[in-house]
This record gives structure tokens, sequence and C-alpha cells, in this order.
């Protein structure tokens, strides 16, 4: 029993949910910035949040493992569907399972932030809802996945930085004070692409026989140089936010994460193949503080 537990928490990829945190958190630290935020909403974009992650680490071990990218020669960790630990209808289940969590939590949310479920407000987060459930299972499901078809970084901004951070900002305030707020969305946005650019470098090899990915496509010098334009970018866009803002040092707060990112670029050029895994972990982390630091520089500055 506790073998199989164990199995169904492999599948779910934990190491992942930081990231996918980051943005919603930066989101609704800039919005207690900026207006007051309710509790019990911050409680359920959280969950939410992270039962969409749960969707998308599942699915894409599902999608993965039946088109044949999870091999035995793949460089990454091995999972439990591809060490044969779990089957195919285990999977499944744990997907139905994560779609009707996130639907409960994410009405939840609607709920508790606009007191209804059919305002114009409400109608439109729940498409926005219904298109991450999508883009969570279709990632490596279904017969033309687009994480098999190049698409995979775009959808990753999109999602892990424009509607992480903006969404989470909208649910709490209702109204998106200054479009300047793309900026940090896109912050978070080129630090998550660059996590999918660093697992795409490790597993070049065993993913160039199933699916087409950056690095694949300019080599793995290429999607260094990439990688390193995409940290460098996201420093830039929160950087060029805070001196838009022009209130307080404290809003530069994030920049005690920058010898994470340091030697995570550092880290990816000496590394390669197999020895690059560990730099995926530290920059998830390293994302997950810059946005904490980030939001809460705004946060900090009211007092």
């Amino acid at each position: 029993m506790m073998s199989r537990i164990k199995s169904y928490v492999v599948a779910m990829r934990l190491r992942t949910l930081p990231l996918s945190l980051a943005g919603v958190t930066l989101g609704l630290l800039l919005s207690a910035a900026d207006y007051h935020v309710r509790i019990p909403v911050v409680v359920f974009t959280l969950l939410t949040t992270l039962f969409l992650q749960l969707l998308s680490n599942v699915s894409n071990e599902l999608g993965d493992t039946l088109k044949g990218t999870d091999r035995e020669d793949r460089l990454g960790p091995a999972y439990s569907l591809s060490s044969g630990l779990l089957r195919p209808s285990d999977l499944k289940m744990m997907i139905w399972i994560s779609v009707i969590l996130s639907v409960a939590s994410g009405l939840a949310m609607i709920w508790f932030s606009f007191g209804t479920l059919l305002s114009l407000e409400s109608i439109l987060l729940m498409i926005l809802g219904a298109g991450a459930i999508s883009g969570a299972m279709r990632y490596t499901l279904g017969s033309n996945p687009y994480g098999y078809r190049g698409f995979g970084d775009l959808s990753v901004f999109i999602f892990f930085g424009i509607v992480a951070v903006l969404g989470s900002y909208f649910v709490a305030s209702h109204e998106i004070r200054s479009w300047n707020m793309l900026l940090p969305a896109a912050s978070i946005g080129f630090f998550s692409v660059a996590v999918l650019n660093v697992n795409n470098i490790r597993d070049m090899k065993s993913d160039a026989a199933t699916r087409v990915t950056i690095p694949i496509k300019i080599g793995e010098r290429g999607a260094k140089i990439y990688q390193t334009v995409l940290i460098v970018l996201g420093w830039a866009c929160m950087t060029a936010y805070c001196l838009l803002r022009m209130h307080s040092l404290w809003h530069y707060l994030y920049v005690l994460t920058l010898p994470l990112f340091v030697a995570h670029v550092a880290g990816v050029w000496k590394r390669h193949g197999k020895d690059l895994d560990p730099m995926l972990p530290l920059l998830v982390v390293s994302t997950f503080f810059f946005a904490l630091l980030a939001g809460f520089g705004f946060v900090v500055y009211l007092f």
C-alpha cells in the first residue's frame, strides 16, 4: 500500500509546484499592495493553481508514456507509469480527480471574489479556467498535442506568466490597475519558459524521436544562449516595472535572489545531459523566491 501511495506521489511531480505558485503569488501580493485582498480568495486561488498543476503533471506523464517519450534511455527522473509502478487507468483516474478538484476550487475562488457565478467577470474567468484545464491536458495528450509541435514555450509563457500574474491580480482586485502589470507577468513567464528549456536541453537526445522542442531546432549551444536571454529578460522586465513605480528601495528585494540565478546560468553552461537535472529545481526555487520577494517588497512598503 505504501509503495503504491508513493507511486501516486511521484506521478504528481511535486517539485514543479513552486513554479506554478510563483506567478500567482506575485499577482496576489501586488494586488495586496494596491487593494484589500480577502483571505478566502487567496486560499482558493492558490488551491486552484495547485490542482491545475497536478492535472498538467499527471496528464504529461500519461501522454509522454503513451507516445513513447518516457523510455529507459530518458535522462530525466523515472516516473511511476514508465517504471511500471502504475497503470494508464491509474493515471486517468488521477486526471479526473484533478479536473474535479480544479473545477470545484476555481468556482469557489470566483464565488468568494465576486459573490456570484453569473456576472460577466465570473463567466469570463470560468471560460479562462476551462481553457486552462484543456491546455493542461492537451500539452501531451490527444491526437495532436501542442507540446510535441514546438509550442510548449509559448504556452508556458502565457499560462505561467501572463495568466498567472494578471489573472490572480484580477481575481483579487477586480481590475488591472495598470498595463505595466504586463512587465512582472512577463518576468515570471520568461523564467518559466527557462525551466522548460533547460528540461528540454537535458532531454534532447531522447526527445528527438518523438517531439519538436526549441533545443532540438537550434542545437545545444543555441539553447543555452536562449536560456541566458530568457533569464536576462526576466530580470529586465521586473526591474523596468519597479523603475516605473519609483517608490521605494523595498521594491528591489528580489535582487537578493541574483546569486541563485547566476549559479543556475553558470551551471547550465558547464553541464550536459543528465548532469543538467539539478539546474531544474534550482531555477524553480529561484523563481519562486524571486516572485515572493518581488511581491513582498511592494507589500512591506505600505508599512
